[in-house]
């Protein structure tokens, strides 16, 4: 018989604040954590705004040895982690636990500063430890190694669903049995010259501001930061008399199989409706949905039919908290499964900021500008990635 999986612990650093408590109080307040842009040459940038953490000072939380090691991305995870393990109080060691992040450029700070110093200042050599602090699965086997985790731990790169994908994983391993318990969600730190430069190309990058689902909409802004959540099995939290978060209670991924970059209504739909199945509930169950909803004209209206579609119509309250810390890109999912949580612990529902002008082709149930109460039993949380990869994961009640 299939595990039932629950949330025990939960951590986050954002452009919101330095915590889960933090994020989701900003999330609740409908304050804007994207700002503009410092670093190196950002003046040579056409786009100077993002969700950048500013203020940050790593040496406050890592030694000099630990920073020789971690990337940007990684410092985060660890951050998101330490808090997530620490309201838990689980003991994670041994092989009954494991580690499955997302992120999608990994130590993208750690490769810019790297490419700059050999191409741009003329250096014949780069710190010996550069390949380790840039690969991807570099925060997960961080996190094994500082929690004795020896179970199953890796990384998932899919853009903009690596961290739903990731606790989806998660969430299937413990079911399946294969671990009690995981520590999982997703980071991401590409708020640098070469990334934001890269994404300029795409010209899908609003130079003003996010404003999902708004009609006036001009594209996505980038934000960084991570979140890390402790899974557990229901009989194990419960044996050791564990609060209990949220339930984890379905799954689902689909591909659209059809465009690199333009969604496809046909692939949303297919994930929502299985993320429902897979969970036991209706459409009529679900009380909040936080949207993928990046702010860019494609993404809105495809979800957006896609949403009324399989609700009938009759959709959900619906958010998109990106428009508060931007697109955290393989990290957001695991940011905005905050607002899920929010929802069914807090009946607090995270509003959409910018909402400015109600769009026809996204005519739903927009929570605007301002936090809403309810009550919901059941959550979406959607995530739909470049590839046509899609990930949705449905959260509910404690039992």
């Amino acid at each position: 018989m299939a595990r039932r999986v629950v949330i025990t612990g939960m951590g986050a650093v954002s452009s919101l604040g330095m915590s889960a408590r933090a994020t989701m109080d900003g999330m609740a307040a409908g304050r804007s954590g994207i700002s503009a842009l410092k670093f190196q040459d950002v003046e040579r940038l056409q786009i100077r705004i993002g969700g950048q953490i500013h203020g940050y000072n790593e040496a406050a939380h890592f030694s000099r040895q630990e920073l020789s090691f971690y990337d940007r991305f990684t410092q985060f995870a660890v951050l998101a982690a330490r808090e997530a393990v620490a309201q838990a109080g689980a003991g994670l060691a041994g092989p009954k636990s494991g580690v499955v992040l997302g992120t999608s450029g990994g130590g993208l700070q750690t490769q810019d500063e790297n490419f700059r110093k050999v191409y741009e200042d003329g250096k014949n050599r780069v710190h010996p430890f550069v390949v380790p602090r840039l690969m991807n699965n570099a925060a997960a086997s961080h996190l094994s190694m500082l929690h004795g985790i020896t179970g199953p731990s890796y990384t998932v790169s899919t853009a903009c669903a690596s961290s739903n994908h990731a606790m989806g994983q998660a969430f299937h391993m413990i079911r399946a049995g294969m671990a009690d318990t995981m520590l999982t969600g997703g980071s991401e730190s590409m708020l640098c010259f070469g990334g934001i430069k890269a994404w300029e190309g795409l010209r899908v990058m609003s130079k003003t501001g996010c404003r999902p689902f708004s009609a006036n909409r001009d594209g996505m802004v980038q934000g960084e930061g991570a979140a890390v959540f402790v899974f557990e099995a229901l009989d194990v939290a419960q044996a050791r008399g564990a609060e209990i978060l949220a339930e984890v209670a379905g799954f689902a991924m689909t591909s659209d199989a059809s465009d690199i970059v333009m969604p496809n209504q046909s692939g949303a739909e297919r994930a929502m409706q299985g993320a429902l199945n897979d969970a036991g509930l209706g459409p009529e169950d679900i009380g909040y949905i936080n949207a993928h909803g990046t702010g860019t004209a494609g993404n809105d209206s495809t979800e957006c039919a896609a949403i009324m579609e399989v609700f009938s119509g009759n959709p959900p309250p619906i958010s998109s908290t990106k428009s508060m810390h931007g697109h955290l890109i393989g990290g957001t999912g695991a940011v905005e499964l905050l607002a899920c949580i929010m929802a069914l612990r807090e009946g607090i529902l995270a509003p959409t900021i910018n909402h400015d002008q109600p769009d026809p082709a996204c005519s739903l149930n927009v929570v605007a500008n301002v936090a809403q109460e309810a009550q919901p039993r059941a959550t979406l949380s959607n995530a739909f990635a470049f590839g046509g990869l899609n990930a949705v994961l449905a959260l509910r009640l404690a039992p």
